[in-house]
């Protein structure tokens, strides 16, 4: 941060954004669900390390409102997907709702994969205590065949799809109701919305940011009509306090790793309650000593370590009883044997 010192008060040379606070807090017990572009796997990622319970992208990343609005419908439902939902391209089966990760040159091997995300996702979804949308862009593709916008265009010939730009009551519209029906099921459920700082520089920047503009505009709209709703400014730290160009990855337009290290930090300040950061601290603690490496793996003083390490797992246990840390555990009882 750059500063100058007057002789009466200190100039900080940055805009700073105002945070949320006030707002419901996510507690580590509570199961959350994230949807979105890759600055939402950014996130998701962050929230794995920290051992919450995420569901992260049942359909692979997304990047526009009315795809993600649609997979969550899915899920919802749980309509499984039949040989009808695929289709063959380029030496493999693929789905124009997910994301290439789920495509598969079997169609028995795409199905199964898809379908099994569908079934833990409904079970996920109606259990969540938070969906996190994060969206990337209002423009949508529709394919020409059915009028069905879709998720991923798996590089098929653009004459196949009619592009264009969302219309903010149409965003308020489709989601009003799909929050509303989920909420009727849920009545805990919160959803938290953000959109992501990526810009998309295809449109151009005048372009881009009618297209940010939408997404703000119908957000806004959500949060006053849905009191269960809540906004958090990824987008505004992204564009004001680092719009300096070494906030950004070497493409000048993805944030970089410091960029949402800064963010992340931001987020959970705003979201997070003390019982929470209190437990992450904790849990630093057992990640950098994870992260060792010893000159003598079978020293007697890195074998008390890592029971030490041990000990303090099962006291985060004790204390949080849903806590999964089979993986640390079993890292240290094979290091252990050693």
């Amino acid at each position: 941060m750059l500063t100058f010192a007057g002789k009466n008060r200190i100039m900080e040379f940055r805009t700073k954004v105002e945070l949320p606070i006030g707002n419901e807090k996510i507690h580590h017990s509570d199961r959350l669900m994230l949807w979105g572009s890759c600055f939402a796997e950014n996130i998701g990622k962050l929230l794995n390390e920290y051992k919450f319970a995420c569901d992260l992208n049942p359909f692979g990343i997304l990047y526009n409102p009315a795809s993600i609005a649609k997979a969550v419908k899915t899920l919802q439902e749980k309509r499984l997907y039949t040989e009808a939902d695929l289709l063959w391209d380029k030496n493999s089966w693929h789905s124009l709702m997910h994301h290439s990760l789920f495509s598969d040159a079997e169609k028995e091997t795409c199905l199964s994969y898809i379908n099994s995300r569908i079934t833990q996702g409904n079970e996920n979804l109606m259990q969540a205590n938070w969906l996190i949308f994060t969206w990337g862009t209002a423009r949508v593709y529709e394919w020409k065949e059915t009028g069905e916008i879709v998720g991923n265009c798996h590089k098929l010939p653009e004459k196949l799809f009619t592009r264009r730009l969302l219309e903010v009551d149409e965003i308020v519209s489709t989601y009003s109701q799909l929050l509303a029906d989920l909420h009727s099921q849920n009545h805990g459920l919160k959803v938290l919305f953000t959109v992501s700082p990526i810009r998309h520089a295809k449109d151009g920047m005048h372009g881009n940011q009618l297209n940010k503009a939408t997404l703000l505009l119908a957000v806004e709209k959500l949060c006053q009509a849905l009191p269960f709703c809540f906004y958090f400014p990824s987008y505004e730290i992204m564009m004001d306090e680092l719009r300096d160009y070494r906030f950004y990855a070497d493409d000048m337009l993805h944030p970089s790793g410091l960029a949402i290290n800064y963010i992340w930090s931001c987020f959970k300040n705003s979201f997070f309650g003390l019982e929470t950061l209190q437990f992450m601290k904790q849990w630093d603690e057992v990640k950098k000593a994870l992260s060792h490496r010893p000159f003598n793996p079978q020293s007697e003083g890195y074998q008390s370590f890592l029971s030490q390490i041990l000990l303090k797992i099962e006291r985060l246990k004790e204390k949080f009883p849903y806590l999964d840390a089979q993986n640390e555990e079993t890292l240290c009882q094979t290091l252990l044997k050693k």
